[in-house]
C-alpha cells in the first residue's frame, strides 16, 4: 500500500504540474479529476494507466487519430432521473445523445483498432453500452435539437392544423393591409410584430376607421398598432394550438424520461469514462510538452534516472529561451544513498527535487522527462523534508519542525522508502547538529532506505565515504570562475568553495584572511583539499572528453575509409568481370570470321558445320550446369530485377508528366460582365438565384423573393 502525504507532494511541487496538466483538459470533470491526482494506492494499478497514456501520446501523429471526447456535464440531469415524477427538458436530452453517441464512437474505434491501442481497449471493454438511448432520443428529436412532428400522432395532427392557421392568419393579414394601404390610415412603416402577432401600424387619428383589436401603441403615441379583425379568429385558434403543442410535447417528454430513468446508472458510467478518458488526452499531451516517455519498469529496488529534467524548469526554461540541464542519477542495493554536498546556487536542491517530483509522477500514472533507457522502481513511501520548515502556525522554529520531521522519518522509514532531505542537520550548532544528523542517517542506513541528502557538514561527507552502501557526490563548478556547471558528479564529495565565493563577490581579502585564522587549520586544507581535488577531477574529465572526441573521429574515419575501400574493390572486380567477358566474345569473333573467311573461299559446307560444331561443344564444356534450384533463382532474380526497371522507368515517366502538365498555362479567367439592375445573379459558388433591385456604390440590393439583401457586386455573378 502506497502511502504519500500531502505536504510531500507540495514539497516537490507535484499540484504545481497537476495545475500544468489540467490546461490541456478539455471538459470541466476532466479539469477537476486532473486536479485532484494522487499517487495510485496500489501499485499494480500504475502500469495499465501508464500504458493508456503512452498509447494516446503515440494517437496524436498516427493517420487514425482517437475521436473526440468532449461533452457536456450532466450532473443536473442524473440527479433529476433519480427523483420520481420528474421530466427532463429539451437540452437535456439533446446533451444525453451527445453523451451516448460520443461514448459510442469511443468503444467502437478501440475495437477496431485494438491491435493499436491494447490498454485503452481492455480499459473500454468495461463500459456496458445501452444502444436503445440513443436510438430512444432520435425517434423523438432532428438533428436540431427540435420535437419531431412524428414524436407522436397528436403532435403530428397539432403541427398539420398549426401551419394551416399560419398561412390563414397570413392570407387575411395581407389582405387587409391591402385595403388599409390604400386608404391610406397606415404610418409609412405599414406593419410590425407585437406578443408574435402581426399587427398593422395605424396613424393614431384614424385608429377607429380600422375594425380590430389594438394591442399597443408607440412612445408618441402618434402611431397605434391593431390586430385586423380578419386575423383575429385565427389569431385565437392559433393560440389555442400552441397551447395543445407545447402540453402534447410536456407528455412525449415526460414518457421519454420514463423510459431514460432506469438506464441512470448507464449515463452515470458514459460520464466517468470520458472524464478519465479527458485526464488521459491532457496527460498525454502533457507528455508531449515535456518529452516524457515510460521507463523501464522493475521489482528491482534500484533507480537509474539517465538525463533526467525537472518538468516545471524545462516548461519556464523553454518559455524563456533558456537553456535547461539534465541530470543522471542512480540509486541502487550498492549505493543506496547520495550525500550530495558542494556550494549554495549549483542546483542540488534542483536534483533533489527532480527525484522526489519524477518519482510521484510515475507513481500518478504520468510519463517523465527522461531517456527511454531510465529504470525505475517503485516505493511505499516518499519522506521529504525540502524548503524553510517554519511553523508559524505551531510555533515551531525551523530546528523544532525538522525535528518533528525527523521523528515521522524514523518511525516510517524502512526497506520500501525513498527520502529526500535538503540541507540535511541545519538550525542548530553545527557541530551538535551535525552529530545528531549522522546519528539519523546511520539508522536510515540500517534500515536499507534509499535517498538522497544535501549538506555541507564535514562529518556527513565522511560518514558517506566510509559507508560501503552510500556514496558522495557534488554538483560541478568550474574552477576558474567558480559558476555552476549543473552537472552531478558521483564518487567525491564537493567543496562549499566558502571563501573562493565571499572573494568572487567582492569582500575584500583582508577580511577573508582574517576568517581564516579563526577556524582550525585543519579544516581550511580539508576543504582546500577537496577543492582541488575537484579542480584536478575537472581538468581530468575535460582531457578525458576529449581523447573520447578524439577516437570518436577517428573509428568513424575508418569506418569511412573501409567503406571507400570495399566499394573500389567491388568495382574493380566488376571491371575485371566484364573485361573477360568482352575478351571472350572477342576471341570468339575472331574465331567465327576466320571459319567465315575459309567458307568464302571453298564453299565446303560440311566441314563448315564441323568446325562449327566443335566450336560450339567447346564453349559449352567450359559452361557449368546449373541445378533446377539455380536456374530458378537466377530467373527469378532476372525477374525481379526486371521489374525494378520498369518501376523505375514508370516513375520517371510519371514525374515528366506532372512536369508537363505543371508547365502547361492556366485556362484564362472568365471576362468579368458588368452587372446592372434587372439582371438575373447568384453568390459566386452558391445556388440562390436573385434580381438586382438597385446598385449603390460598387454594392446590388439582391432580391430573392422572400427577403432582398445587399451584396458587394465583387461577389456576384451574371445568370
Amino acid at each position: 500500500m502506497v502511502k504519500i502525504d500531502k505536504k510531500t507532494l507540495e514539497d516537490v511541487e507535484f499540484p504545481k504540474v497537476l495545475e500544468q496538466v489540467s490546461e490541456f483538459c478539455i471538459t470541466a470533470p476532466g479539469n477537476k479529476m486532473v486536479l485532484e491526482i494522487t499517487p495510485f494506492k496500489n501499485t499494480e494499478k500504475v502500469l495499465p494507466s501508464l500504458k493508456r497514456v503512452k498509447e494516446f501520446t503515440a494517437s496524436f501523429g498516427s493517420d487514425s487519430p482517437i475521436p473526440n471526447h468532449g461533452f457536456e456535464p450532466i450532473y443536473k440531469e442524473l440527479q433529476l432521473l433519480e427523483i420520481e415524477n420528474s421530466t427532463l427538458e429539451s437540452f437535456s436530452f439533446r446533451k444525453l445523445l451527445s453523451l451516448s453517441e460520443t461514448t459510442q464512437s469511443l468503444l467502437k474505434f478501440f475495437k477496431k483498432f485494438e491491435e493499436f491501442y491494447i490498454s485503452l481497449q481492455e480499459f473500454s471493454e468495461q463500459i456496458e453500452f445501452a444502444p436503445s438511448i440513443a436510438e430512444e432520443i432520435k425517434k423523438i428529436f432532428d438533428k436540431y435539437g427540435n420535437v419531431k412532428d412524428e414524436a407522436s400522432t397528436e403532435l403530428g395532427t397539432i403541427r398539420r392544423r398549426l401551419n394551416v392557421v399560419k398561412g390563414q392568419i397570413n392570407s387575411s393579414f395581407s389582405k387587409a393591409l391591402s385595403k388599409y394601404a390604400g386608404s391610406d390610415y397606415l404610418d409609412d412603416i405599414r406593419e410590425t410584430v407585437v406578443d408574435n402577432r402581426r399587427v398593422l401600424a395605424v396613424t393614431a387619428m384614424y385608429r377607429r376607421k380600422i375594425k380590430g383589436t389594438v394591442l399597443g401603441q408607440s412612445k408618441t403615441g402618434s402611431i397605434v398598432y391593431m390586430e385586423p379583425q380578419e386575423t383575429l379568429e385565427y389569431a385565437n385558434e392559433l393560440s389555442n394550438l400552441e397551447y395543445e403543442e407545447r402540453e402534447e410535447v410536456k407528455r412525449i417528454l415526460k414518457v421519454l424520461t420514463e423510459f431514460v430513468r432506469p438506464y441512470n446508472h448507464h449515463l452515470a458510467s458514459y460520464q466517468e469514462y470520458l472524464t478519465v478518458i479527458d485526464a488521459m488526452y491532457a496527460k498525454a499531451k502533457y507528455a508531449v510538452e515535456i518529452n516524457g516517455v515510460l521507463p523501464l519498469l522493475t521489482k528491482e529496488r534500484q533507480l537509474h534516472l539517465l538525463d533526467a529534467y525537472h518538468p516545471l524548469l524545462l516548461v519556464s526554461n523553454r518559455k524563456r529561451k533558456e537553456k535547461t540541464y539534465p541530470q543522471t542519477i542512480q540509486l541502487s542495493q550498492d549505493k543506496r544513498i547520495i550525500v550530495i554536498s558542494g556550494p549554495n546556487a549549483g542546483g542540488k536542491s534542483i536534483t533533489l527535487k527532480t527525484v522526489g517530483l519524477l518519482q510521484v509522477m510515475l507513481q500518478s500514472g504520468l510519463l517523465i522527462p527522461v531517456e527511454p533507457q531510465s529504470e525505475v522502481c517503485f516505493f511505499d513511501k516518499l519522506l521529504t523534508d525540502i524548503g524553510d520548515n517554519q511553523s508559524i502556525e505551531n510555533h515551531l522554529s525551523t530546528y523544532s519542525y525538522r525535528l518533528k520531521k525527523m521523528k515521522h522519518f524514523l518511525r516510517k522509514c524502512n526497506e520500501n522508502t525513498l527520502f529526500l532531505i535538503d540541507e540535511f542537520g541545519t538550525g542548530s550548532d553545527p557541530e551538535l547538529g551535525g552529530a545528531l544528523a549522522e546519528t539519523f542517517l546511520e539508522v536510515f542506513y540500517e534500515r536499507e532506505a534509499f535517498g538522497i541528502i544535501t549538506t555541507h557538514y564535514a562529518n556527513l561527507k565522511l560518514l558517506a565515504n566510509e559507508l560501503p552502501h552510500a556514496v558522495n557526490a557534488n554538483m560541478q563548478f568550474d574552477s576558474k570562475s567558480l559558476a555552476p556547471v549543473y552537472k552531478l558528479q558521483m564518487g567525491e564529495a564537493g567543496s562549499s568553495f566558502t571563501f573562493e565565493v565571499a572573494q568572487k563577490n567582492g569582500i575584500p581579502y583582508s577580511l577573508i584572511n582574517r576568517s581564516k585564522k579563526k577556524i582550525e587549520r585543519g579544516k581550511i586544507r580539508f576543504d582546500k583539499t577537496i577543492a582541488n581535488l575537484q579542480k584536478e577531477r575537472s581538468k581530468l574529465r575535460k582531457t578525458s572528453e576529449t581523447l573520447e572526441t578524439s577516437a570518436e573521429k577517428a573509428r568513424k574515419e575508418s569506418e569511412q575509409l573501409a567503406e571507400v575501400n570495399a566499394k573500389v574493390q567491388e568495382k574493380l572486380e566488376s571491371y575485371q568481370e566484364l573485361y573477360d567477358a568482352n575478351q571472350k566474345l572477342l576471341t570468339l569473333g575472331r574465331r567465327f570470321d576466320s571459319l567465315a573467311e575459309k567458307f568464302f573461299n571453298n564453299k565446303q559446307k560440311k566441314q563448315l558445320m564441323d568446325e562449327l560444331y566443335k566450336l560450339v561443344m567447346t564453349e559449352n564444356s567450359k559452361r557449368k550446369k546449373l541445378a533446377p534450384k539455380q536456374k530458378k533463382a537466377v530467373k527469378r532474380k532476372k525477374h525481379e530485377l526486371k521489374q525494378e526497371v520498369e518501376q523505375k522507368v514508370a516513375k520517371i515517366r510519371k514525374e515528366k508528366k506532372k512536369e508537363k502538365a505543371k508547365a502547361k498555362k492556366a485556362p484564362p479567367p472568365k471576362p468579368k460582365v458588368t452587372l446592372k439592375v434587372g439582371d438575373r445573379v447568384r453568390m459566386i459558388d452558391g445556388r440562390a438565384i436573385g434580381t438586382i433591385d438597385a446598385i449603390e456604390k460598387n454594392k446590388a440590393f439582391v432580391n430573392y423573393g422572400m427577403f432582398t439583401t445587399n451584396v458587394s457586386l465583387e461577389e456576384l455573378e451574371k445568370v
